[in-house]
């Protein structure tokens, strides 16, 4: 399987730390959150061999097998945007690249739990906006907000269950390339 350059990977994880980030990202009424993590593909490639961009304790920049690949156990789905032309997969790429090296945002992290207190509120989140500090959805959606695409809500109050429900239901825009399984 041939992965793209915007490819849009989100993942489940097991640790004590991923059940909790599904816990607090599903709202009342929502169905379970599937996910707990997302990023994006910036090179061609295989599963092997594609490279990705990711908000981990930093923003790094590396095989997605590395990270998931045999020594791993999350999960993985794969979307691919049907909706972008040359330029805007350009100016994605470019934006998550510029991101690499940057701290991880604990803060932010912080402030979803805050909102989700009160009932998913974009309150707290208005706080941690600027991109200093990213995490794994921020960094995902700031970078597709560069080309003029959102995931139904606002750059900063992004989480990985908001990219994954607007995926799922926008087939007009997403393609699901690989469901929700180990990559090996």
């Amino acid at each position: 399987m041939e992965l793209e350059p915007t490819d849009i990977y989100l993942s489940k994880g097991s640790s004590f730390i991923a059940k909790a980030i599904r816990f607090f990202s599903t709202t009342i009424g929502e169905s379970c959150t599937q996910v707990n993590h997302v990023g994006v593909i910036v090179t061609k490639g295989d599963l092997q061999t594609c490279v990705v961009v990711e908000a981990l304790h930093k923003v790094t920049r590396h095989t997605l097998w590395s990270e998931y690949g045999p020594d791993h156990n999350d999960l993985v789905a794969i979307y691919r945007p049907l909706n972008l032309t040359d330029e805007e997969e350009e100016i994605i790429v470019n934006e998550a690249n510029e991101q690499v090296g940057k701290k991880y945002g604990y803060l932010k992290i912080v402030t979803h739990l805050l909102d989700w207190f009160l009932l998913g509120a974009y309150v707290f989140r208005r706080l941690t906006q600027d991109g200093r500090y990213p995490i794994c959805s921020w960094l995902v959606a700031h970078a597709f907000s560069k080309a003029g695409k959102h995931f139904g809500v606002d750059p900063g109050s992004a989480q990985p269950d908001d990219i994954w429900d607007f995926v799922n239901g926008n087939p007009d825009k997403y393609e699901q390339i690989y469901p929700l399984k180990r990559i090996w």
